[in-house]
């Protein structure tokens, strides 16, 4: 069996991958690594549980209680929540571990389970590692050392969460949102009621779209990877912005006043220079991705503003903010971390930010978003190909300096190695949209040529 851990969480089809027994098996294991220091330490061990609407997640949230009940943890159930929530609540109460049930963007049918440590953190390779082989130890027929009478864990919902949590984010505004009229797309997800609630008691004048979540329906035509309806929306309102979620709202997306989408990179851009300008920028650093655009990094650079990149997945982000102690960080996909206020990416948290600096600074979100230039940025995936040797083949490094010679300073060039799939993914920046597909198909039968 290949390794249950991916890039956040084990996910897959519920019911077909992901099963209430191996939720249930997963979190003993998970009690087992993350709780242990806390039953040593002579007090009851505390779980955070909450999920997103999907229907599948009410059993698999069942599975997952009665599992960590059964390891000597007591739970509290939050409910449906965001996930940079339940990290949130998992700090601030001082539990020793959060599980967040949610397959985030992915279609309804799949759904996850995702740990969070002590102080609501992601957890690292090792401990997936160690849950990993506890469960497997486990599954294969060693039998679990169950605690019985009043050793079980006790198990009560924490409606109060709701409101710590979003009393939280409006505490750290730096400003409040007063006559600003914003669209909300919630994804039919997890911040459904959250978001709109943060907004309002920001001052803003809201309009809701994806905020009636059935079970079914989450992500279905609308959030952060369908922009239309938030796009129309915001025209049709005349609203100042839109803000789009995904399904466990970690992440966010916008939309400017005309309709125009602000991707994950011009985010960071507006609110990298806010944070300058009121010197919350330690370092003058922002961190992004590999896969971040070009134009990001050379406006960076013209605001005297260090760019460092990490690899592609916000958990490298998060490991290089810690690691050196910056404070902002991201995807172009819409994942933000504001490590001050959270220690995951935090949508709802992103989209206040960024609405807060468009009325401190009385400039539309589209000006604002100006500040950079996004570079034509052209993606081919190159299938059926020996991802391995990327690396150390020659004549593909021939075929790649000899693009960047042609681009000069205002292109670039990436191969990445799939790191699931037989193939090799070539993506080319350019100031011309032209130029950038001539090189990267040039650089697509490179790759065939060279690794085929």
């Amino acid at each position: 069996m290949g390794r249950l851990f991916g890039t956040d969480g084990v996910r897959g089809v519920a019911n077909v991958d992901l099963t209430a027994e191996m939720a249930l098996g997963l979190s003993v294991a998970a009690a087992h690594v993350l709780a242990e220091a806390g039953t040593f330490e002579g007090h009851r061990p505390v779980a955070v549980v909450g999920r997103d609407p999907r229907a599948s997640g009410e059993f698999l949230e069942a599975a997952v209680v009665a599992g960590l009940a059964s390891a000597g943890v007591d739970v509290l159930r939050v409910g449906v929540l965001p996930t940079p929530a339940v990290a949130y609540l998992t700090g601030s109460l001082g539990a020793d571990l959060g599980v967040m049930l949610s397959a985030s963007h992915n279609a309804m049918p799949d759904n996850g389970v995702k740990f969070f440590a002590r102080g609501g953190h992601k957890l690292a390779d090792e401990l997936e590692d160690r849950i990993e082989a506890i469960y497997d130890e486990h599954r294969t027929g060693a039998p679990w050392d169950r605690p019985t009478g009043a050793g079980v864990g006790r198990v009560r919902s924490y409606d109060e969460g709701f409101d710590r949590y979003v009393a939280h984010l409006i505490a750290v505004l730096p400003n409040r949102l007063d006559g600003m009229k914003i669209v909300l797309d919630e994804a039919h997800g997890a911040a459904a009621r959250v978001s709109p609630e943060a907004f309002t008691r920001a001052g803003a004048e809201i309009v809701t779209i994806g905020a009636e979540p059935d079970g079914l329906n989450i992500n279905d035509g609308c959030g952060s990877t369908h922009l239309g309806k938030l796009k129309a929306a915001v025209v049709e309102h005349g609203a100042a912005l839109g803000i789009a979620h995904d399904g466990d709202a970690d992440r966010c997306l916008a939309v400017d006043h005309t309709g125009e989408e602000i991707d994950g990179d011009q985010i960071l851009a507006v609110l990298a220079l806010a944070m300058k300008e009121r010197g919350a920028l330690r370092s003058d650093t922002v961190v992004a991705t590999v896969m971040s655009n070009l134009g990001f990094k050379l406006a960076m650079e013209r605001q005297g503003i260090s760019l460092v990149q990490a690899a592609v997945g916000d958990r490298y982000v998060l490991e290089e903010m810690k690691q050196h102690g910056y404070a902002l960080g991201g995807e172009q996909s819409g994942h933000v971390i504001i490590l001050d206020h959270a220690t995951t990416g935090d949508g709802t948290l992103t989209g206040l930010m960024l609405a807060a600096r468009v009325a401190q600074s009385g400039r539309t979100l589209r000006e604002l978003a100006s500040v950079m230039e996004r570079l034509p940025q052209v993606l081919i995936n190159v299938p059926d190909v020996d991802r391995s040797r990327v690396a150390s083949s020659a004549d593909l490094a021939a075929a790649v300096g000899e693009a960047e010679r042609e681009l000069g300073a205002t292109g670039r060039v990436l191969l990445r190695p799939s790191g699931t799939e037989p193939l090799v993914r070539v993506m080319v920046e350019a100031a011309d949209i032209d130029q950038a597909r001539s090189v990267a198909g040039r650089l697509a039968d490179a790759v065939k040529s060279a690794l085929g």
